[in-house]
């Protein structure tokens, strides 16, 4: 049996009976060059970066055109660094499953430091202060995930953490914003150094977020002298702090024990998975599907790794946000959300087996195909139908793949203003009756309102995915239980008005009613959700 911690220059060879590949360079010494040239900070240690920027930075190590390693800063659970990173040398097994039930396996070395980012842990706050003084660092990259950006409550107020960023400064920052503009502030400090804020996370234009995000507390900090207008210069200055947007796509699931049983039979040890009292699942493996992009704007104002040469499609921003509008608001992740809660509602626990449903299947067939692709705007690197071709023939139905749709419903207060308001958006725009003309939308934004009942389909209760606003939404719905009969208007009116939620107030594009209907049909009782699944078949 090999360990991750195994000297794999040394026992190569048993490395290789495990039909594990190993890194090509000496992870003392890009620990070390990392130490004397930072290039590159990651925030944000779980699974997708474990499994998918790793691997691009192991990719450029392996051909010598990076040195320096990832510095990884982790800002929600210092446990991460502590328990999965440092007791096995900052080192994972990334897994890559393919659909005949192979695993193909790479030991991935190319993370040099992880570091718990926290007011509260001293080291980690100085120690990552000190990266950013240094003129060689290029480029951070995200994946904090949606919530991980938030400034604003669901009115769209400043939150007290927010408030309390501006007004107490950067070296007590709580937020992520606040907490990552201290560090841009130290880069200011010496010498207005450049640098490239690249967010990787999986929503549309992400850079543009993490830029309002980054200027909102700075812009606090200026009025209350915490910093001088001359940083908020050097932050809108993109020859100087650029936000790069970004589109990334690869299915990366909580790390499953069906993957830790085959990878011990297989001859591979360190196979526990870790349950944080955070609720980070995570584990010293990573497993993913084969199928991936990361499409880049092209801004770096210090330089960068050839991140292409690692398979990154570098582009201008519209090319980029033509991409991520195809993947993140049409052909991949409405659908993904769609499954979740109509999965959640039905009793399942894997996202494959839900796609021999054949009314699922259905449902997010005429959401991609009838609704979702029509508005969509060909990016041309990618084309959009043979996008959502794949999707629903080969990734999706991937049995291989330990997705649930558990996973996939978290946070979905703050995924449908993109994975669902966008395409709103654009049939509102067209003017006429066109977002009246629409069918799967409603029906799944009035899933979601049945799913925050926390009752399944059988009327069995279950527990809903974590999600921000997951109480208040849940007390606005109040008496509204499986079974009722009244009028269902007073407790969905606000939800379905909610701008920050759905982008516009659905009874003012003429869509509130259509939600309401599709809502008492799903809650007349057990059984209910899968006959209205059924019945939206017949439809044209």
């Amino acid at each position: 049996m090999v360990k991750l911690t195994d000297d794999y220059v040394k026992n190569a060879q048993a490395f290789k009976d495990a039909g594990i590949a190993v890194p090509q360079f000496d992870q003392a010494k890009m620990k070390a060059a990392t130490d004397a040239h930072p290039v590159w900070v990651h925030f944000g240690g779980g699974n997708l970066f474990r499994c998918f920027h790793a691997k691009i930075a192991q990719d450029l190590l392996n051909s010598g055109d990076l040195t320096s390693g990832v510095i990884v800063a982790e800002t929600y659970d210092g446990d991460v660094p502590k328990d999965i990173y440092k007791p096995y040398s900052d080192r994972v097994l990334q897994v890559v499953m393919a659909p005949d039930g192979s695993l193909d396996k790479t030991l991935i070395a190319s993370v040099a430091h992880a570091i718990y980012y926290n007011r509260d842990d001293a080291f980690g706050w100085q120690a990552l202060k000190t990266v950013f003084e240094q003129p060689s660092l290029q480029l951070v990259t995200m994946s904090i995930t949606e919530k991980g950006y938030a400034l604003h409550d669901m009115a769209g107020n400043l939150t007290d953490q927010a408030k309390y960023d501006m007004t107490h400064g950067p070296e007590v920052a709580m937020t992520n914003m606040g907490a990552i503009a201290r560090l841009l502030f130290a880069r200011f400090q010496n010498g207005a150094l450049p640098i490239a804020m690249v967010s990787t996370d999986n929503f549309s234009q992400n850079g543009q977020r993490f830029e309002d995000g980054i200027m909102t507390i700075a812009k606090g900090w200026v009025e209350n002298d915490f910093v001088p207008q001359d940083f908020v210069n050097y932050l809108s200055d993109p020859k100087q702090v650029s936000f790069p947007w970004s589109m990334i796509d690869r299915i990366t699931p909580n790390p499953a024990q069906s993957v830790a049983d085959k990878l011990q039979s297989e001859g591979f040890a360190d196979t526990t998975i870790v349950h944080t009292p955070k609720h980070t699942n995570i584990a010293p493996f990573g497993n993913t599907e084969e199928t991936h992009y990361l499409v880049i704007e092209d801004s770096f104002p210090n330089g960068r790794p050839a991140l292409e040469k690692a398979g990154v499609i570098l582009t201008d921003r519209d090319t980029v946000n033509d991409a991520d509008q195809m993947k993140v608001t049409a052909c991949l992740n409405p659908l993904h959300t769609a499954l979740a809660i109509f999965g959640n509602l039905l009793g399942y626990t894997s996202i494959a087996s839900e796609m021999e449903n054949p009314d699922l299947v259905a449902l997010i067939k005429r959401l991609g195909y009838k609704e979702d692709l029509p508005v969509v705007k060909d990016p041309k690197i990618i084309n959009p139908k043979e996008f959502l071709d794949t999707l629903l023939t080969k990734r999706l139905p991937n049995k291989n793949i330990p997705d649930t749709p558990q996973r996939i419903a978290s946070d979905t207060s703050q995924k449908i203003p993109v994975r669902y308001g966008v395409t709103l958006q654009h049939y509102v725009d067209q003017g006429g009756n066109a977002v009246q003309q629409l069918v799967a939308i409603p029906f799944i934004i009035a899933g979601w309102c049945r799913y925050l009942l926390a009752v399944n389909d059988q009327g069995e209760r279950f527990e809903p995915s974590r999600d921000p606003l997951l109480k208040e939404l849940q007390d606005k719905l109040g008496a509204l239980k499986l079974g009722y009969t009244g009028d269902v208007h007073a407790a969905l009116q606000p939800i379905l008005s909610n701008k920050q939620i759905f982008g516009n107030d659905l009874y003012a594009i003429g869509l509130g009613e259509k939600v309401e209907t599709d809502f008492k049909q799903l809650i007349a009782g057990p059984g209910a959700v899968a006959k209205a699944l059924h019945a939206l078949n017949g439809e044209d």
